[in-house]
């Protein structure tokens, strides 16, 4: 694959990277941590103006057509300034799978509202006692011209603010269905929860919640198949803002070592910090090109189980990593909510307890290895 973004990936990173930097300063974002919601409505809708949220959407419904690379480029900017808006929730989540499996009913319905910013969507595929997001315990029922959900999800991003939460279901056929949930439907309960992070997050509970039928995304047969899509591409879009926040929190920390004296020089001399320092950047790059793989071999429709199951592993354990070290290098002021860094451990924490922790990672890999032919793995 070729590193190099083009022209126009350069303009959109720039563009992105001026109106997030402008916006989510330190003292704005103390002013949203204060707020109920949590989610800086302003940057949101100075987001949409520049139609930076249709990034990935069709040119048809009003985004700039696009596609999975540039949407990453987009995400890795709001984990560089952690700001504290829903966008992969809303752009991944949710529109993502609108854009490729939803009817031309539904993306009508929906996708001009995401670019303008007047709606909020997200998914909700975890559930209690399970980690096999394409095997929900979670069921549909069909009634007619409905169907009736029962089940409960977890930690839903977004999901208090949304206004359609792709809900995936098992259906009486034994198949999959992913559904268009109203959150304001009849038998939905929406019960407020908060991350690591202090995103806003929803539990889900269903109890024959009503799903139109011309809601349900996609064909339920293979339903499940459109899961492991989803899962796939919202991990590497994690693995991207994980980029941009490993590398935010180090250039932080490269800064104050820099100016921070002690024994009447620099602490980014002495030997120990240094190798510290060097250790977290050697960590930051194997997130950033292990991401870059997992993107681009999703973005070209190419097979990305394993790129992605590696990216996965350092963006849990690099970004670990250098969260930490980040912290540790500016001792007491490390964990001082007055400064910026502490942001940045909170969000590299809270990406890595989503994507699932590096051992978890890697006993995965172990296993496709194992079960793979010689003449793959060679």
């Amino acid at each position: 694959m070729d590193f190099a973004y083009s022209e126009d990936q350069q303009s959109l990173r720039e563009l992105a990277r001026k109106i997030l930097e402008d916006r989510a300063t330190h003292e704005r974002l103390k002013q949203v941590e204060s707020s109920e919601d949590r989610v800086d409505r302003e940057l949101w809708a100075e987001l949409a103006k520049a139609n930076l949220l249709g990034v990935a959407i069709s040119e048809e419904h009003g985004g700039m057509g696009m596609g999975f690379l540039e949407l990453c480029i987009l995400l890795e900017e709001v984990g560089r300034t952690v700001a504290p808006v829903p966008a992969w929730a809303t752009l991944v989540l949710g529109a993502l799978p609108v854009s490729k499996f939803g009817s031309a009913e539904q993306q009508r319905r929906l996708l001009p509202a995401v670019v303008s910013g007047a709606a909020l969507l997200s998914a909700a595929l975890l559930e209690p006692g399970s980690d096999d997001l394409a095997r929900p315990s979670t069921t549909a029922r069909r009634e007619g011209g409905v169907f009736r959900l029962e089940g409960t999800k977890l930690c839903v991003p977004a999901g208090p603010l949304a206004r359609r939460i792709l809900v995936p279901a098992r259906t009486e056929g034994g198949g999959v269905g992913v559904f268009l949930l109203d959150p304001q439907a009849p038998g939905v309960t929406l019960e407020r929860q908060h991350a690591t992070n202090h995103e806003p997050q929803a539990k889900l509970t269903l109890e024959g919640a009503v799903v139109p039928a011309a809601d349900l995304l996609g064909d339920p047969d293979s339903g499940a198949a459109l899961v492991r899509w989803l899962e796939q591409h919202a991990s590497a879009a994690l693995c991207a803002i994980q980029v941009g926040v490993s590398e935010r929190a180090l250039r932080i920390t490269a800064h104050y070592t820099t100016h921070r004296e002690q024994f009447g020089r620099a602490i980014a001399t002495f030997q120990a910090v240094g190798q510290r320092a060097a250790d977290a950047y050697i960590d930051l790059e194997a997130i950033r090109l292990t991401m870059q793989q997992a993107v681009w071999r999703l973005a070209e429709g190419l097979p990305a189980e394993d790129a992605v199951a590696v990216a996965k592993f350092w963006a849990s354990e690099g970004g670990h990593a250098v969260g930490y070290a980040a912290q540790h290098l500016h001792g007491g002021i490390g964990v001082d909510i007055d400064y910026p860094i502490h942001r940045y451990y909170l969000w590299s924490k809270q990406i890595e307890l989503t994507l699932g922790c590096a051992s978890r990672q890697l006993e995965q890999l172990g296993v496709r290895l194992a079960e793979a032919p010689a003449a793959q793995i060679a």
